[in-house]
């Protein structure tokens, strides 16, 4: 901010010492008569800098975005025709010599008092003008800086709600499996609890930042399959695939669990085989996650999982990654099948 400020005001005193001494930049080599430059640019030069000044740092904000024209347009007038005035009245008390010339040249030429009055007009609009463009320039970068800010607000306002919208949903999962344990398998039940706890101490204190290693949500993926085994029968298949070792991508935590979740939801089956297949591959930075299930579709009065996973995971991949993801499922014989490519760069 500091060094913003210092740059903006070297640009200002840049371009002012530039205006200053123009007059000898353009006549470089040629005699220049100095109460000349006085009369008709160094003293103009400083009534305009007022005038632009004066709007830039106080009239534009006070009158001209609060839409009071008259008062802006008035006082602004009230401005110019005073330094006209004033500055007929410095040639006429203080350069005599100009205001001679100025007459012998009107004796040969015709008057162009008017012209000349214009001409001054139009140089007092010039910094009104810019200092309006500027400050309204200023005024819509802040503006849309402000945009800007309040929709990544909200964008990480509903993130950090979908992932605290998550972690319920994972645990009530969770312990409707382990209830399904607790009369068939007791010990199970202990050693399903043991492993929950280790789930739930990634979720609470591992996912709380924007990116995490691939390598800790694959570990987490891993444990969380191997807990869901624990409650499904000898009927049902479950094979997994992940890269091993270190892959050097980051990615947004609990992206792939609800996908899992799903295929142990809809692709086990008390009595019938079914199968389930789940394969993660890494291209460079793309992560490809698959996985593949028998369909065993569910009662309409099964509230077990509550569907909330997938559409937390769509709004998640549309927030998270907007158009670096590829989301595509297909329900064909029977099997329902899942494909996400992630972008993560």
């Amino acid at each position: 901010m500091y060094k913003n400020k210092t740059i903006g005001i070297f640009s200002h005193l840049l371009v002012w010492i530039t205006l200053f001494c123009l007059p000898y930049l353009l006549s470089y080599g040629q005699e220049q008569e100095l109460d000349r430059v006085k009369a008709h640019f160094w003293i103009p030069l400083f009534f305009s800098t007022i005038i632009f000044y004066l709007n830039y740092f106080l009239l534009v904000d006070r009158f001209l975005f609060p839409k009071k024209m008259i008062q802006f347009i008035g006082i602004n007038v009230v401005m110019i025709a005073f330094f006209l005035f004033l500055k007929e009245y410095i040639e006429d008390n203080y350069f005599q010599n100009i205001i001679k010339k100025r007459l012998e040249n009107t004796e040969r030429t015709g008057p162009p008092f008017k012209m000349a009055v214009y001409i001054q007009i139009l140089s007092y609009m010039a910094p009104l003008l810019f200092s309006i463009a500027l400050k309204t320039t200023q005024r819509w970068n802040k503006t849309e800086a402000e945009r800007k800010e309040a929709i990544n607000i909200k964008l990480k306002s509903e993130l950090q709600h979908l992932h605290y919208q998550l972690q319920p949903h994972f645990f009530f999962n969770s312990l409707n499996n382990i209830y399904a344990m607790v009369d068939v398998s007791p010990d199970q039940a202990k050693t399903s609890i043991h492993s929950l706890s280790k789930l739930m101490r990634y979720m609470l204190y591992e996912t709380n930042e924007e990116k995490v290693a691939l390598t800790k949500e694959i570990d987490f993926m891993k444990k969380y399959i191997d807990l869901m085994k624990l409650r499904i029968s000898d009927k049902t298949t479950v094979n997994y695939s992940f890269p091993s070792g270190e892959t050097g991508i980051y990615i947004a935590p609990l992206l792939f669990i609800s996908l899992i979740e799903n295929a142990f939801k809809h692709g086990v089956s008390a009595s019938k085989p079914g199968t389930i297949d789940i394969k993660m591959t890494c291209n460079d930075n793309r992560v490809i996650f698959a996985v593949e299930n028998t369909n065993f579709p569910k009662k309409t009065d099964d509230k077990s999982g509550s569907g909330i996973g997938l559409q937390n995971l769509e709004k998640r991949l549309e927030l998270l990654y907007p158009a670096k993801y590829k989301f595509k499922t297909l329900l064909k014989n029977e099997r329902f099948s899942v494909r996400l490519e992630v972008a993560t760069s």
